[in-house]
């Protein structure tokens, strides 16, 4: 090559360098919000902040015709409704699971089509994806889906757009229980939750170990009537992000989660298991 074409070639190279950077950071940027201090300070609204008084409670990954009408049979004895964060090709795969999902007063909303990570950009397959997961949504339920939560709760500048294109509200989470691992137990899950749970919060557990490790959802399961037991005692109510509000949690709002934040631990009775 000619040393000025060679030159040529350099220059065009170190403006096309910058540019792919500014691209790149554009598309992940937002995903910054994966971080709860981040979240929580530039968007409450997107952290799930709610009344103070309410606890959203929400479920990830499903829905799976194994674990997930076990979690419906439990939220049935507590007498709490939740949010159901769905996949769209296991909605097509398991409508029965859906439907009475919503048959039972619980609120389904959409978590993507499948459980992918988005690092590059793919602004009209975000489009595609997410609006076909709303239509299985809908075809199912009758209903259509208000809320996305993207998998990982990686927000890309594409997922926001499309989100918004879908008429969906993105939400994470200010609380969850890192239940997808192999060492979760019931006892773990609620000592996660409880340290970042503050009235007002939205709390992410997982209904499945689809993406999770084996067998992962019995702790979550064992869980659920001691964390919904101590959050009653604190005073506040549980339910869907529908019942949620939206407003943020002030400075005023009564502190009935103890002088720590965290809702205070219910003693187990004699003899009784945590373990679901």
């Amino acid at each position: 090559m000619p040393e000025s074409a060679a030159r040529a070639a350099a220059r065009r190279a170190a403006s096309v360098g910058p540019t792919l950077a500014a691209g790149a950071l554009a598309h992940v940027g937002p995903a910054a919000t994966w971080l709860p201090v981040v979240r929580r300070h530039l968007s409450p609204r997107l952290a799930g902040a709610g009344h103070p008084r309410h606890v959203a409670l929400t479920f990830d990954d499903g829905p799976d015709p194994v674990s997930t009408t076990r979690f419906l049979d439990v939220l049935d004895g507590l007498g709490v409704r939740a949010t159901f964060f769905v996949l769209g090709d296991a909605v097509v795969r398991h409508p029965d699971v859906v439907r009475e999902t919503a048959r039972r007063g619980h609120e389904v909303a959409v978590h993507g089509w499948s459980h992918d990570r988005p690092w590059l950009p793919a602004p009209a397959r975000d489009v595609r994806s997410l609006r076909r997961a709303v239509e299985a949504v809908r075809d199912v339920t009758g209903v259509a889906p208000q809320w996305y939560r993207p998998p990982y709760g990686i927000l890309t500048s594409g997922r926001w757009a499309a989100a918004r294109a879908a008429g969906l509200r993105p939400v994470l989470w200010t609380a969850w229980g890192r239940d997808w691992t192999a060492t979760a137990t019931p006892e773990s899950v609620r000592a996660t939750v409880e340290a970042d749970l503050r009235g007002g919060g939205t709390v992410l557990l997982h209904d499945t170990d689809r993406t999770a490790a084996p067998g992962c959802w019995r702790a979550t399961l064992g869980a659920l009537p001691d964390l919904v037991a101590a959050w009653r005692t604190a005073g506040l109510t549980v339910g869907p992000l529908s019942e949620h509000g939206t407003a943020e949690v002030h400075a005023t709002a009564p502190r009935v989660l103890g002088r720590s934040g965290a809702v205070p631990r219910r003693p187990l009775e004699h003899g009784r298991s945590r373990r679901g």
